[in-house]
């Protein structure tokens, strides 16, 4: 039987433990209880937290006084839309961008041949040892459209080449190189117009120079890529090696051995070996950049051949490593499966070659191919290329995948002569938007020349049954490119328009012109069955499109 104590301790059992926790306390030493008794911490406890928050609010006030005080610097901000003209002059079929005033817009730079510069300050034809009129180089801010810097750069352009490589100790070298026609070769700052070096070129007058300037790797073992110029004298093509940092040329001229008559191609195999590409009549010739490198220096320690494309070589005559359907009009490289592959265009086909066996891919019977083919996306992540078939009333804009050949879509759309060529640019959705120039009421057109202007169309592949009408141009178009002008905001386009014959000057214009201003005015094409919304619901789809960087 529990005694009272134990029976109070289990009907109040906290209040057993009050006394139990009362009893220890008094059982206590003294020193303990009188350190209990002081209120030191908890005065610690204050002060510490009054000077924490009198820390804050000194922080903060300093961050308020400053905001006002040191504000942050303005975005620069890109005007929609700009125009820049020049009179009595020509230009040429030329357009590079790049941000040349570093600030995050991309700039314009373009050629025109004046006898005088649209800046006074600007160097005469005659300080940089040309006759009038001669050729100027111009850079344009992307934002306004004001003239960044000019120069004289050649008494008239054969070839160039913006580049912007790196060097070894990460920094950027930028440069482009003019190749003129009457032998000069002058490489200028991309970003102040600077000449880097300037000499002449091994070309005699007679010798007829053939695009594209072609990029190598780096020979001379100073961290810049160099530059390799091929000519026609005759039946016979040659080549020359020269730097990139000085202009100087590597070796002499070497031919190659072979005839050719279109723009050349530097391949890669997947070996790792680079070949010269030309095409020569109905087929393609090809030589080893090895081959060339000995020939001009007698020297064997750069480059290396491919063991399977010399056994082609080898074995037919006058260096031809593949025998086409038709002349070859066109020729790019393209991403493959395990490296570069070859887009061949003729005049009877359009065929995907692999990049090291040159075995078709794919083949698409075409008739007359008017330009050469550009790639984008129809599909997420999927490239296509976009192949303009037929001239005139005739054309017909054909999409295919680019790795099986098969049709993505199409439409016909006559072209005017003049028409530059089409374009594309990637969305946030990783699609491509493109750009076609056409006319596609032509019919009702022809009754009325006055209205015969060259028109831009818009295309994207969420909407297959939409073109969207941008805008009409009545002038002659010399260049044309659709351009991200700053990353993840807006897209606009650039138009370089001129007098249609080099030898008679007139206007010529840089136009830059934002898509998105230009949807809202736009005419709304329906073709054949296609969205069932509403005209402003289609404008609307389209201004809401975003537009990203290719992936390198």
């Amino acid at each position: 039987m529990m005694d009272d104590k134990d029976l109070e301790a289990e009907i109040h059992p906290l209040k057993n433990e009050d006394k139990k926790s009362q009893e220890s306390l008094g059982n206590l030493p003294k020193n303990e209880d009188n350190l209990k008794s002081k209120p030191v911490p908890s005065r610690l406890s204050r002060c510490r937290t009054v000077a924490f928050f009198l820390s804050l609010f000194i922080c903060l006030f300093v961050v308020f006084v400053l905001s006002f005080i040191l504000p942050c610097p303005d975005r620069p901000s890109s005007q929609g839309t700009w125009r820049l003209n020049y009179s009595d002059a020509v230009t040429y079929d030329f357009l590079a961008l790049g941000d040349v005033n570093r600030d995050k817009i991309q700039d314009v730079l373009f050629l025109y041949k004046s006898t005088n510069s649209s800046n006074n300050l600007t160097r005469s034809c005659a300080d940089e040892g040309f006759s009038t009129p001669c050729a100027f180089v111009a850079a344009v801010s992307g934002a306004n459209g004001s003239v960044l810097w000019e120069k004289p750069v050649a008494q008239d352009i054969a070839l160039v080449k913006c580049t912007m490589p790196q060097t070894p100790d990460g920094k950027v070298s930028s440069a482009c190189i003019f190749v003129g026609r009457f032998g000069s070769f002058v490489a200028v700052s991309f970003f102040t117009g600077e000449t880097l070096w300037s000499h002449s070129n091994s070309f005699s007058g007679n010798v007829s120079i053939l695009s594209p300037l072609l990029q190598v790797p780096d020979i001379d073992g100073d961290g810049t890529p160099d530059l390799l110029i091929l000519a026609q004298e005759g039946q016979e093509v040659s080549g020359a090696i020269y730097s990139g940092s000085t202009g100087y040329q590597i070796g002499h001229r070497g031919s190659l051995g072979m005839d050719g008559d279109g723009a050349a191609l530097l391949h890669v195999t997947r070996t790792g070996a680079q070949y010269i590409l030309l095409p020569c009549a109905s087929a393609l010739c090809g030589f080893s950049m090895k081959s060339l490198y000995e020939r001009s220096t007698g020297r064997d320690d750069h480059f290396k051949e491919d063991p399977y494309w010399e056994n082609m070589l080898n074995r037919s005559a006058h260096r031809r490593l593949l025998h086409s359907p038709g002349a070859v009009r066109y020729m790019m490289n393209v991403p493959g499966k395990a490296g570069q592959d070859l887009l061949l265009v003729t005049s009877e086909a359009c065929m995907l070659l692999d990049g090291q066996d040159l075995g078709p891919r794919w083949t698409l019977s075409v008739t007359q191919v008017l330009r050469k083919p550009i790639l984008g996306h129809y599909k997420p992540d999927t490239l296509a290329v976009v192949i303009e078939n037929g001239t005139n009333i005739d054309r017909q804009i054909l999409l295919l995948d680019l790795s099986t050949g098969s049709m993505l879509w199409s439409q016909p759309l006559p072209s005017l002569p003049g028409d530059p060529p089409s374009t594309s640019l990637m969305t946030a959705d990783h699609r491509s938007a493109f750009f076609f120039w056409g006319l596609h009421d032509l019919v009702i057109a022809e009754t009325h020349p006055q209205d015969m202007q060259h028109r831009l169309y818009m295309f994207h592949p969420t909407l297959p049954g939409i073109l969207l009408e941008l805008a009409n141009v009545s002038a002659n178009i010399v260049a044309f490119d659709v351009v991200l002008f700053e990353p993840s905001r807006h897209a606009a386009y650039v138009l370089l328009t001129g007098p249609a014959s080099s030898d008679v000057p007139g206007l010529v214009s840089v136009t830059k012109h934002k898509v998105r201003d230009l949807v809202p005015d736009s005419r709304v094409i329906r073709l054949g069955e296609g969205s069932s919304d509403s005209d402003k619901a289609v404008r609307d789809r389209f201004s809401r499109l975003r537009y990203r960087s290719e992936e390198v």
